[in-house]
């Protein structure tokens, strides 16, 4: 009895796990790669289209590509002339201590010298050099501490919503010898999801593209000729020439703490799509490599299964749809059509998987649906969605609750009708409904 009863306990076991198994091989299916990090995720440029995320709106520390905030900084003030890159600066206290510090990234700057802007940007963004940095953010506002408050400002005027900035360079701040900013504590460290890291580097890319140039410098010397002349390699080893080169890379930032692990915020392009993507605590055999190698997976899933295409062009109507009543205005109608294109991340084989729906503004509309003359050429009166009618998931954005849209626009003009006219109107459907009124009555007799 009871070997039959063990036999009936192993057979329902086994009938569990079957059942389940099914379940479980299809959940893992879904994940299109594995990437292996903490937070990690791939968004196309120009739209900020998600093409593929992994824990993106945890907050993490991101070590040195918390730097991204600074080149914003730094060329926002370069633009509005704040600064210029050839001002010269000498050396803090703070500066000249934290960039003798040889286990860190930086390049040594003499108390008693005197660099230029650019020298230190260049050795920021390219070689991650912490002093410059530090350097840079008192140029810009006084001191760190003032620069820290600018860096958060600006998170929020960018729209990023997860997010905390606590120096310039990135490091955990227990590295800044006691001199972290006021305000922040000893053991404190930037941290950002890497939605808001994605999002961070768009706008730095779409407001300053010229950040590129720096940052896809594979190598450079600083103060070439004296003394101080230091070889500064791009920590990028994604770049032309170097040792993980991918096609198409030219950017943007690397980062690496014991808190953080293992940090890379690449960009490439090819085919007309540029990428942006952010891994945060890449796992593997070396804390260097790691990042590079996750990295690689993202950007060949990216330019393997996705295009940026024009869904819609300009001009666009909807059959049925192409024309709004107008009252008391020459014409009784108008047509109306999309004022641009509609482009849009669109995944291999799937250009014609969306459905356009135009949404007229009825703030503009009578009770009765009508534009009221006079309607200007050009006029916006709504605007036209698109809906993902596809076989797999509808691919979400960056900024939240964005969606693909253009604007809707009259063709024409319709001026409005002179008093004559509309009082002949008037007349015609007085005497319209009066007709209307007998016949309905003689019907009745029969």
């Amino acid at each position: 009895m009871r070997f039959k009863q063990l036999i009936a306990i192993l057979f329902a076991f086994t009938f569990v796990i079957s059942a389940f198994a099914p379940y479980t091989t299809a959940s893992a299916a879904e994940e299109p790669i594995s990437v292996n990090a903490s937070s990690a995720i791939i968004i196309e440029e120009s739209t900020g289209t998600i093409l593929y995320g992994k824990n993106i709106d945890e907050k993490l520390p991101v070590a040195s590509m918390a730097k991204v905030m600074t080149e914003y900084l730094v060329l926002e003030a370069i633009e509005d002339k704040k600064i210029k890159w050839d001002q010269k600066y000498t050396p803090s206290e703070y500066v000249y201590k934290i960039s003798q510090n040889t286990s860190l990234s930086n390049v040594p700057l003499r108390q008693d010298g005197s660099y230029s802007v650019q020298e230190l940007y260049e050795a920021m963004a390219i070689y991650s050099a912490n002093g410059a940095a530090i350097a840079l953010a008192e140029i810009i506002a006084g001191s760190e501490s003032a620069f820290v408050k600018m860096m958060n400002e600006k998170a929020k005027e960018l729209g990023l919503t997860n997010y905390e900035f606590v120096n310039a360079t990135g490091l955990e701040n227990e590295d800044l010898q006691g001199m972290h900013p006021e305000g922040t504590s000893a053991d404190a460290e930037n941290q950002l999801s890497a939605r808001d890291m994605a999002l961070l580097s768009q706008k730095l890319i779409q407001d300053f593209p010229k950040v590129l140039e720096t940052a896809s410098t594979p190598k450079k010397v600083f103060r070439e000729g004296t003394d101080d002349r230091t070889n500064m390699p791009n920590w990028n080893w994604m770049l032309p020439g170097l040792v993980y080169e991918y096609e198409g890379v030219d950017g943007l930032k690397t980062g690496s703490t014991n808190n953080a692990g293992s940090c890379f915020t690449a960009t490439a392009v090819r085919k007309g799509m540029r990428v942006i993507s952010v891994v945060m605590n890449a796992k593997g055999e070396s804390l260097h490599e790691s990042r590079f190698v996750e990295t690689k997976k993202m950007l060949n899933y990216a330019f393997d299964n996705f295009l940026v295409k024009e869904v819609f062009p300009a001009n666009f109507q909807i059959k049925n749809q192409s024309s709004i009543p107008v009252v008391k205005g020459k014409e009784d109608k108008v047509s109306i059509q999309t004022k641009d294109a509609l482009t849009l991340v669109v995944k291999n084989g799937e250009e014609k998987a969306y459905k356009p729906t135009f949404k007229i503004d009825e703030s503009q509309l009578t009770k009765k649906g009508e534009l009221t003359a006079p309607v200007k050429k050009d006029q916006k009166v709504g605007t036209m969605v698109v809906n993902y009618e596809g076989t797999g998931s509808a691919l979400s954005f960056i900024e939240k609750n964005k969606t693909p849209q253009v604007e809707l626009i009259t063709k024409e003009a319709v001026d409005k009708a002179n008093w004559f006219v509309l009082s002949m109107r008037g007349i015609g459907g007085f005497f319209s409904g009066l007709w209307g009124t007998v016949t309905d009555t003689v019907k009745g007799w029969f």
